[in-house]
């Protein structure tokens, strides 16, 4: 294929992971899957964890896949979820699974750590990260309260891609998008700060060199070769964290839009030079991660689709399993009769997602949903909302006119969604493509490797290799008046 390459991508989410092989050929990029699996949770002695081994197994399978195949892969990049991370010990081996995002040891801990140690406008000014009590810096604090082994014992601590990384090359590093997640890492100076580290006793050794999207962390081991059958392949630091790889995948013309990755979180933000950390910012609870090419990534997380795959779960034969038909039956419910606030506390992990949602809705004097359809159209206003406050905050704090709002992500299939999305916001909504993570994640390899020279080279392969669809706004006056009752409803429920 003359000037082609193909790169090799781990794309882990928090319910199933992927290896993809990316070729890059003519100005295009093409995409595929190699193998699917899922990442099961480990629920065991009152803690939920990962396999990390598990993972590490399907990384060389899939590996192995190509090896027989005899595809010539340039280079091996992974990207994960954020916040969770191994630990290391001197001799090399893992010291237990990690810990998960979703473990109850942190419940109670964010509060703890700023009464006990820094406060929470310090913590904020110092990263200008959103508080979730899951962050890394709460997981540690947990863990050093607790005595926990694992960390006592800990000569490296390797956030999720990272640790992979070095399972597959003996090279601990520290990739920047990653390390952002974790509510330790000063946007400023670029570094793990060290006022935190103090506050949970641990030194700046005790984590990798910090290093940035493109950097070569080695190559696969003798030992990883002779299980694949592959040669001494380069592993590439890319955007570690997936909504940093996705966002680089982001097919914009400029940087005058916003982007929504849309999954089982949504995650709505822009692209800046620089962190975005005021007054305004603490008190809206925004983040600024790590991007690509030195950016920021101004964003707020929101409970996306969570919700309706919670409810598809527990509705079972009740509702149709096909996703369509599903949707098109909510369609038929009366639009607006029932909103919720997608990130109440309620729905962050109740034993039963319909019954919260039901009690949400008869706590603030509204029609409860019954049905999966009613449920169903609930959620996809509700989220439209939500989004329509967030946009309309980043619009308040950017530095540039936002002229389109790209949706990235699975749930960029969902029209329904896309098109309540344009209406709620007022903007023009692209939609597309769907497989942003794993296109970051290749295309970050391929500047590596010296194929595309920056983001917008990234960034305009990718726009000719895709097709995008564009929703424009709609029925505003009936969006202004459902977003008026969503301000009244929530601000209700708050004063409860």
């Amino acid at each position: 294929m003359g000037n082609s390459k193909c790169f090799f991508a781990v794309d882990l989410g928090a319910t199933s992971g992927r290896t993809i092989v990316g070729t890059l050929s003519d100005g295009k990029i093409k995409l595929e899957e190699i193998t699917r699996f899922p990442n099961n949770l480990i629920e065991t002695g009152g803690h939920f964890y990962w396999d990390i081994y598990a993972l590490y197994f399907e990384i060389i399978k899939g590996l192995k896949i190509v090896a027989k195949r005899n595809v010539e892969i340039t280079s091996i990049g992974i990207d994960t979820w954020g916040v969770d991370f191994v630990c290391v010990g001197d001799d090399g081996a893992l010291l237990r699974n990690p810990f998960s995002y979703r473990d109850p040891h942190t419940f109670g801990a964010m509060e703890e750590y700023f009464e006990k140690k820094v406060s929470k406008e310090k913590v904020y000014g110092a990263t200008g990260i959103q508080f979730m009590n899951f962050n890394s810096l709460f997981q540690l604090y947990a863990m050093k309260r607790d005595g926990n082994s694992a960390l006592k014992n800990a000569e490296k601590i390797l956030f999720m891609p990272d640790a992979l990384s070095w399972m597959l090359t003996g090279e601990a590093v520290c990739e920047y998008t990653i390390a952002s997640t974790s509510q330790m890492l000063n946007p400023v100076t670029k570094e793990l700060d060290e006022m935190l580290l103090e506050s949970l006793e641990l030194p700046r050794g005790k984590f990798g060199k910090m290093v940035v999207p493109g950097y070569k962390i080695g190559v696969l081991t003798d030992e990883v070769q002779k299980m694949t059958g592959l040669g001494p392949v380069p592993v590439i630091a890319v955007a570690g964290h997936d909504t940093a790889s996705a966002v680089a995948a982001v097919p914009a013309a400029d940087e005058k839009f916003a982007y929504l990755s849309s999954g089982t979180w949504s995650l709505m933000g822009i692209e800046t030079k620089d962190a975005i950390i005021n007054g305004r910012s603490y008190e809206l609870n925004f983040t600024n991660e790590g991007g690509v090419e030195g950016t920021t990534r101004f964003l707020k997380n929101i409970c996306g689709m969570w919700l309706l795959e919670r409810c598809r779960k527990e509705w079972g034969d009740e509702a149709p399993s096909d996703y369509g038909v599903l949707l098109a039956d909510a369609m038929k419910a009366t639009a607006f009769q029932s909103i919720i606030n997608p990130d109440d506390e309620m729905f962050a992990n109740p034993a039963d997602m319909q019954a919260a949602i039901k009690q949400y809705c008869a706590e603030t004097g509204q029609h409860v949903p019954e049905g999966y359809a009613e449920i169903c159209r609930c959620i996809l206003d509700s989220l439209a909302l939500r989004y329509r406050q967030v946009f309309g905050y980043l619009k308040e704090m950017s530095v540039f006119p936002i002229n389109t709002l790209h949706i990235i992500g699975g749930g960029s299939l969902n029209e329904y969604l896309n098109q309540f999305t344009a209406n709620a916001t007022g903007v023009t909504v692209l939609a597309g493509p769907q497989e942003c993570t794993a296109l970051g994640n290749i295309m970050l390899q391929a500047k590596a490797a010296g194929a595309v020279e920056d983001i917008f080279d990234m960034r305009r392969i990718i726009a000719d290799s895709v097709s995008m669809k564009r929703f424009e706004p709609k029925d505003k006056a009936e969006w202004d008046a459902a977003y008026e009752k969503y301000l009244k409803v929530v601000e209700s429920k708050e004063n409860k």
